[in-house]
């Protein structure tokens, strides 16, 4: 008998996850739909392209969410388990509150370890290629960046110029052995900047050992100067922001690519808050999990559903905003980074943990 109450949690939990998984993905589907058909407005594409690429952004979005998502699956399946008696019912068979509790956290923590073993390689590919066909599609916009195998490459529109730049990689807050060239709106070269690097921590560039060609009526002038400044509508937080994707970083990558990673020009606090920040996935799911069993068991008068929801997801977002303000504090090393990912994963435990024992009276 114990086998076949234990199959049946199991079964109706996962099937519910799996419910506003699908019913999740659809919302993403629709709304994000309508940003890609924005972006291919102007171009020649069919209504295809738009969502094929939707499809293969949000599981990667589905991720992000994915306590919320344990949070909604573990509260319809208490208040299911209410309004049909079965949660008494499983009670009379030995099966107390905590232990309910501890099937469902279990299997909500397995969930976020295959997420992260087998979903996210997969999701973190189809970000790839969705970056890749978004950055081919934007050949014609006026201001590009790209990453490829040759190094860093840049487009921006001046007001009556069009600046070309390549780099062969990003090193620190450096850009080295850079190559400029500036071209009027016929595409004609005006001219040519070689620079060993060029400092980008802010929008004004500081070029070092540089030599600047012109051409003046078929002669081509060669200027050199120790530093020269140019202004950039990119920075290196832009630069960063725009293509060190978090989701295009799998989990497996980081755990066993790492050095790699790092000698490819990514920082040592980019990688391990992606690293960290997806080890917490697993944790969170089992916290979510206990978060909307406290809520559901607190009280079996199905009445209460309403008012503890509204309650729950209030504490939801309240959790999201601690986790990303304690991330920002990380960032601008007010405290450790790794500190800053793992604090709400232990406050939200030591809550947890006390919600828990006090529902296993009930």
């Amino acid at each position: 008998m114990n086998k076949v109450i234990l199959n049946y949690i199991l079964k109706n939990f996962i099937k519910k996850f799996l419910i506003i998984v699908g019913v999740f993905y659809c919302f993403g589907l629709i709304l994000n739909l309508f940003e890609e058909v924005e972006f291919f407005k102007n171009l020649d594409v069919s209504i295809v392209t738009p969502l094929i690429l939707t499809s293969i952004y949000i599981p990667s979005l589905i991720i992000k969410v994915l306590p919320f998502i344990i949070f909604i699956s573990s509260l319809w399946f208490m208040w299911s388990m209410k309004s049909n008696k079965n949660l008494l019912i499983i009670k009379i068979f030995g099966y107390s509150n905590i232990r309910i509790f501890c099937i469902l956290a279990i299997c909500a923590f397995f969930i976020g370890w295959i997420v992260l073993f087998v979903a996210n390689p997969i999701t973190s590919t189809m970000s790839k290629y969705y970056e890749q066909v978004k950055s081919n599609y934007s050949r014609d916009i006026d201001h590009l960046i790209n990453f490829k195998r040759d190094g860093l490459w840049i487009k921006e529109k001046l007001n009556e110029k069009h600046r070309f730049i390549s780099s062969k990689k990003l090193e620190g807050s450096f850009l080295i052995d850079l190559t400029i060239f500036h071209l009027d709106e016929q595409s004609n070269l005006i001219e040519k900047i070689i620079a060993e690097k060029a400092n980008i921590r802010e929008n004004e560039w500081t070029l070092q050992n540089v030599y600047i060609f012109k051409s003046n009526q078929g002669i081509i002038n060669k200027i050199y100067y120790n530093q020269y400044k140019i202004n950039s509508i990119y920075n290196l937080s832009k630069i960063n922001n725009l293509f060190k994707n978090f989701d295009t970083m799998s989990f497996m990558d980081l755990t066993f690519n790492f050095k790699d990673l790092l000698d490819g020009g990514y920082s040592n606090n980019f990688l391990d808050r992606s690293l960290h920040t997806l080890l917490t996935l697993p944790f969170f799911l089992l916290l979510m999990t206990g978060i909307a069993s406290i809520l559901a068991m607190s009280n079996l008068k199905s009445r209460n559903n309403l008012k503890m929801t509204v309650i729950g997801l209030i504490l939801v977002i309240i959790v999201y905003y601690i986790k990303d303000f304690s991330l920002a504090l990380g960032q601008i090393e007010k405290v450790p980074l790794i500190l800053s990912i793992w604090a709400p994963i232990i406050a939200l435990s030591l809550f947890t943990l006390v919600g828990v024992i006090q529902i296993n009276e009930k």
